[in-house]
């Protein structure tokens, strides 16, 4: 399995962490014990969930945790008027959260790539709007928090 693979493994495994934490009420600690000893590679319910690279799974789940606030406020800012991350759906707000984590955060992995991964792990759950929105929101963020990824002119 590719590096690639691996890693869209963690963050559909994180995005999947972070819905259970919101509405089980579990802390990052136990969601992350539970997601790498029954869920991450494994086959639940008929469903074979995907290997994953462990240490960038604890990063994705822990910084969202850690910088939430953060987070939480970059995306509400770029979410159209009256409608705050608050009043999205659970998963589609474990999707941008993590995807404004990582592109904040993890700089090692090019805004265009984040993007096109959060839009894939979108539509592993949707079909319609909210991968449009997740896509619209994670390139907005992008192009503020890394400009210069943007400014280049096209090779």
């Amino acid at each position: 399995m590719s590096r690639s693979e691996m890693r869209r493994g963690a963050r559909l495994s994180a995005v999947q962490a972070l819905y259970e934490m919101e509405v089980g009420g579990r802390g990052v600690v136990e969601a992350m014990a539970e997601f790498e000893a029954f869920w991450i590679g494994k086959e639940v319910e008929d469903i074979e969930l995907p290997k994953a690279e462990i240490a960038f799974f604890r990063d994705l789940l822990g910084g969202v945790v850690r910088e939430q606030r953060l987070v939480d406020r970059s995306v509400d800012e770029l979410l159209a008027s009256g409608w705050p991350l608050k009043r999205v759906e659970a998963v589609v707000r474990a999707i941008l959260r993590a995807g404004a984590y990582e592109l904040a955060f993890r700089k090692d992995v090019p805004a265009r790539a984040v993007i096109s991964e959060y839009v894939a792990v979108a539509r592993s759950f949707y079909e319609g709007e909210e991968v449009g929105m997740v896509n619209a929101v994670l390139d907005r963020m992008a192009r503020d928090v890394r400009a210069e990824e943007f400014d280049a002119p096209a090779a």
